[in-house]
């Protein structure tokens, strides 16, 4: 049985789309046999009236389905710190609570991110080494998928944080992508070991100790028959550059957050132009029109390959419990991806993985 928390008045349409999120993603957990309805129950938490009212609409959502009452909502505009005052009394503190107290298995929300952070990383708590949670994002590339953080949680990071992304995001890429020996790139303004600042040259260094290591100690682990995740190989490409995120060059990127959510914006903003002009130039002239219809299949499936909805579900890395993000403007079939990547969490030992990838840390200084 798995149990997830969902904050039903998060983001900026409430509940009408969490409930309707949450059914699509019972019917994509069941066509994709990764959950039954049988094994799954979800806990509602927010205006219990409002929430009730649209569970009608979904009978069969509502029968596993258990609603939590708050008396106050965590809005948009609600500062981080008026946030913490709620911790108990409001829709999101409790929703994470559950997990904390183990009534859930991980929590969904599309609250502003940063009262979701601070609640999160307070009501939780964050696994040894790590200072602060970091936000991942899935992106389709020319041979798949790729995890690509921090986008936005942490704009300044220490070389040792970047460090901890890099192992948190390793392991993300295990559970998520299915992924044995996930390679890890640093982005950087050029491939080259002498490019970049000192930041993320200390970072490239102690990457590269790490992956020396972990290859003699992977060796060590096939003769004595290790377990430990800790001690198998990390596989670190080196520096890359924005243009390889496409070019699938690796598994894990990882940049602060400052140039991670710079470089999402940007690549939003390429796609939105790119259809643009071409809706624009089929509307040109007749023979435009014309040859605009023989190519729409082809349009249609390349929108579908890089529709953001299907990437929607950042998991909150660096926590001790699992908590998912959905984009705030999300509709209901985004919503319903992150409930998804929130199941596909608790379904796999990324929390064990992480925490134990993370005891390379004091190993490498």
């Amino acid at each position: 049985m798995v149990t997830i928390a969902v904050d039903a008045m998060g983001g900026d349409f409430g509940h009408a789309v969490t409930v309707d999120g949450a059914r699509l993603a019972l019917d994509l957990l069941r066509k994709s046999g990764i959950l039954s309805k049988e094994m799954l129950r979800f806990l509602f938490f927010g205006d219990g009236d409002k929430i009730s009212e649209e569970l009608k609409k979904h009978i069969e959502v509502a029968e596993i389905t258990e609603i939590v009452h708050a008396d106050v909502i965590v809005t948009n505009e609600m500062k981080p710190i008026d946030a913490m005052r709620h911790r108990h009394d409001s829709n999101l503190g409790l929703a994470i609570d559950a997990v904390a107290r183990g009534r859930a298995d991980a929590v969904v929300s599309a609250a502003n991110t940063g009262a979701y952070i601070a609640l999160a990383k307070t009501i939780l708590g964050t696994l040894p080494f790590v200072e602060r949670p970091a936000i991942p994002a899935v992106m389709p590339h020319v041979n798949g998928k790729s995890i690509v953080l921090d986008l936005g949680a942490n704009l300044e990071c220490s070389a040792e944080r970047l460090v901890q992304f890099a192992l948190m995001g390793e392991s993300f890429a295990r559970s998520l992508l299915k992924k044995e020996s996930p390679s890890v790139g640093l982005l950087n303004v050029g491939a080259e070991e002498m490019k970049g600042h000192a930041t993320v040259q200390t970072a490239g260094r102690l990457l590269h100790n790490i992956s020396k290591h972990t290859s003699t100690a992977d060796g060590e682990a096939h003769t004595k028959e290790k377990e430990s995740l800790a001690h198998s190989y990390f596989n670190f490409h080196g520096f890359i550059e924005g243009n390889d995120i496409f070019r699938g060059v690796t598994d894990v990127v990882v940049t602060d957050g400052f140039s991670g959510n710079i470089a999402l914006k940007a690549i939003e903003g390429v796609i939105w132009f790119f259809f643009k002009l071409l809706k624009d130039s089929m509307k040109d002239s007749l023979v435009s029109k014309l040859v605009g219809l023989t190519v729409l299949p082809t349009l249609r499936k390349i929108k579908k390959t890089i529709d953001p909805r299907l990437y929607n579900g950042a998991v909150l890395l660096g926590l001790k419990k699992i908590a998912v993000k959905s984009h705030g403007g999300a509709d209901s079939f985004g919503f319903a991806q992150a409930i998804k990547v929130g199941v596909q969490m608790v379904q796999s030992s990324f929390l064990e993985d992480v925490e134990k990838r993370l005891q390379l840390l004091p190993e490498i200084q």
